[in-house]
């Protein structure tokens, strides 16, 4: 597959009792990176694809998980992904030292995000 899905990510209204609960459903392990509002989770899942968890930026919205899929271009991505019809929900933006992430809703109203690694 040329665009895998490789992180998936919860934003929850409850940090604390989302990682309660998850990692004693499966046993995850978490890794914390401070956040400006707040931390951010990094899942420890070992094998397959990884996550994160972090307090939903809006305190009104559901919590939902977020799948992302790795792109080559995330600019060229977005931009296609504009032009057939998506909502750029968080245009391009870069994520630390580690690459850049992009959040569309499609035309039926999902959301999906896009994620380009950082090239060592």
């Amino acid at each position: 597959m040329s665009n895998p899905f490789v992180h998936v990510e919860l934003n929850t209204t409850d940090l604390p009792k989302a990682k309660a609960f998850y990692g004693e459903l499966f046993d995850w392990k978490f890794e914390s990176y401070p956040m400006e509002n707040g931390e951010y989770l990094l899942l420890k899942v070992g094998e397959g694809t990884g996550g994160g968890m972090m307090q939903h930026p809006s305190p009104e919205g559901p919590s939902f998980w977020l799948a992302y899929v790795l792109v080559d271009d995330i600019e060229a991505a977005t931009a296609k992904a504009k032009s057939l019809g998506a909502t750029i929900i968080k245009d391009v933006m870069e994520v630390g030292g580690a690459g850049w992430l992009s959040i569309i809703s499609d035309p039926t109203g999902a959301m999906l995000g896009f994620w380009k690694a950082k090239s060592n």
